[in-house]
């Protein structure tokens, strides 16, 4: 089964451009498949031995392990794209992770910042030293585009087009789209760039990269998560805040300003509509936080003075 998986992880990478994060998350998915099967079974099948009874098996020992549905359900995804793509290769006949059934994960709201956290969040870095500066360009950018870190540790120099103010971005799957940017992340973009410092020794990606390290080398997603856990502390955010908080709030705040539903999923980058949907329940969860407060017959306000009348 392992020459499978292998040709199966090439097809994804080269075919299907699947991101370096796809291919490791499937790994890991396959590596406690191989773990329960030596431990329940003693060995490791073929995949034509692979029936329903083992995987459904396998299913009812991640729940034991107290998995958590999303993860769970992206095991199970893995593996029917791993049978379909055995399927196509002639290796098996049937699929039989078709019939296994996906728990229910629900959606949670995604976690974002107001306006006023958000321009604490941006202040944040020092604007008098090179790494403040390139932390601010950072923070501005991400917010500015709704860029995953992902996107943004893969921007060159020249993924910048200054004339137009246009970011030239590979998202999931290595697709192309184009971001815009406003003005507070073009000054903090040409602060930075005055003092970007490629180390003398960089190969040719680093020394293309718009956002270095301190060594002089292109930065690293988890760069950023340490770069941004620094501010989130100082400027007295909530542990929840994420790198990727910095893009559902951007989609936020551009729905809550009027912005269309399917402009934000082409800056955003969604190929599916449904996924970028659920900022709509945030906005219209807030929309009647604000009704609650502040109209006189809502159901919090009448409570309230009806309290203070009672007392």
């Amino acid at each position: 089964m392992y020459d499978q998986i292998d040709g199966f992880l090439r097809y994804l990478k080269i075919e299907r451009n699947s991101s370096e994060l796809t291919l490791k998350s499937y790994s890991e998915d396959f590596g406690s498949l191989f773990d329960y099967l030596r431990d329940r079974v003693g060995s490791t099948p073929s995949v034509a031995e692979l029936d329903i009874t083992l995987l459904r098996g396998y299913v009812a020992y991640l729940h034991e392990c107290d998995y958590a549905k999303t993860t769970i359900a992206r095991r199970l995804a893995c593996l029917r794209s791993f049978f379909r793509y055995c399927q196509r290769e002639g290796i098996i006949t049937t699929n039989p992770a078709k019939a296994l059934r996906t728990p229910r994960t629900g959606r949670k709201l995604p976690h974002f910042l107001t306006i006023e956290e958000t321009a604490r969040l941006l202040e944040t870095p020092p604007a008098n030293e090179p790494e403040g500066l390139r932390d601010r360009a950072i923070l501005e950018t991400m917010y500015s585009a709704g860029l995953r870190v992902a996107e943004l540790v893969g921007l060159n120099v020249e993924s910048w087009d200054r004339d137009t103010n246009i970011l030239r971005v590979f998202g999931k799957g290595k697709k192309e789209r184009i971001a815009p940017i406003g003005s507070y992340a073009v000054q903090s973009l040409d602060r930075w760039l005055e003092v970007r410092q490629p180390a003398p020794d960089a190969g040719d990606d680093d020394r293309s990269a718009l956002f270095l390290n301190r060594f002089g080398g292109r930065l690293t997603t988890r760069s950023i998560g340490r770069m941004l856990e620094k501010h989130i502390l100082i400027a007295g955010l909530s542990s929840k805040t994420s790198p990727h908080t910095l893009r559902h709030t951007f989609a936020t705040h551009m729905l809550d300003g009027g912005a269309d539903l399917r402009a934000v999923q082409e800056l955003l980058g969604h190929k599916s509509l449904t996924t970028t949907q659920i900022y709509t329940h945030v906005s219209t969860r807030r929309m009647r936080e604000t009704y609650e407060q502040a109209h006189p017959h809502a159901a919090g306000n009448a409570a309230k003075k009806k309290s203070a009348k009672a007392s």
